[in-house]
């Protein structure tokens, strides 16, 4: 969850974040969504982390199923 997507991805794309992101070398946006509020946001967040893997890549091919990096669409 962030507040300013763009610049939390140019983040993980420049190996400017630690963590899970740079470790595994992380840097294309396949999926993302609005919330409403930080509440929101933080319920769906952990919705999103319980989820089987097999249920999250559904999710992404649901709405991008070439897996394209999204990040271009935020710039």
């Amino acid at each position: 969850m962030t507040s300013n997507l763009t610049q939390r991805i140019w983040k993980h794309k420049n190996h400017q974040s630690e963590g899970f992101t740079k470790k595994y070398n992380v840097t294309t946006l396949v999926y993302f969504e609005q919330a409403e509020n930080m509440e929101s946001a933080i319920i769906r967040e952990k919705i999103l982390k319980k989820l089987r893997r097999s249920e999250k890549i559904k999710l992404i091919e649901s709405l991008n199923p070439e897996w394209m990096d999204l990040y271009s669409i935020l710039t």
